[in-house]
């Protein structure tokens, strides 16, 4: 059977220039909550925010965290960055996106089949789970795999514009981060209050 890497046409690309690229998109102070490890290392590097969270710790938390901060401030556009072993922990949160239905949500989900920050271990995205075919399973029919770079910028700008929760996955390769989270929790969370405007 044709493993997950064949199961679609999406091109291998790499995490933190796509994470650059949905940055730069970002005009009107949008949150991003970056899960644990290398997607929030690369959305560190990717230049700090007010309105950005990096998670530490907290493995498949980036979606149910981004979902609760696209319903409490639904007119601010929510990014969660999450990396395929994260997602595979947490796949409920899918349902319940679809259920709740937030029109200010995108989940980019970067799917290098591996539990990278662990040792290269494969996850099931690497054989036979596609998790674009799930989102769209759970009930998220906005989902879809970028198939390069500018497919990637035009889904981003797409999901911008808003309607329904979109699920964008990327197929990305196994480099290393571009740099390291400054590991203060508390620094994170109030940074990221004020951001919000919850804080001042």
């Amino acid at each position: 059977m044709a493993g997950n890497t064949t199961a679609h046409n999406a091109k291998v690309m790499n995490r933190f220039d796509l994470t650059k690229r949905l940055v730069a998109q970002l005009k009107r102070e949008e949150a991003v909550v970056g899960g644990i490890g290398n997607a929030n290392f690369d959305l560190w590097a990717a230049g700090q925010r007010p309105q950005n969270f990096y998670m530490l710790g907290s493995m498949g938390l980036a979606i149910p965290i981004a979902l609760g901060v696209a319903l409490a401030q639904p007119k601010r556009h929510v990014f969660a960055l999450e990396g395929d072993g994260s997602l595979l922990m947490q796949l409920g949160c899918l349902a319940t996106v679809a259920m709740l239905r937030p029109q200010n949500l995108t989940m980019v989900i970067w799917d290098n089949g591996v539990y990278q920050i662990t040792g290269g271990q494969p996850t099931a995205s690497a054989e036979a789970a596609d998790l674009v075919a799930i989102a769209r399973g759970a009930g998220i029919a906005n989902s879809n795999w970028a198939a390069d770079e500018a497919d990637f910028d035009a889904l981003v700008a797409a999901s911008l514009k808003g309607g329904a929760p979109t699920l964008i996955g990327a197929r990305i390769d196994k480099g290393p981060p571009a740099g390291a989270t400054e590991r203060d929790p508390v620094k994170i969370r109030e940074n990221f209050m004020r951001g919000l405007g919850v804080r001042k």
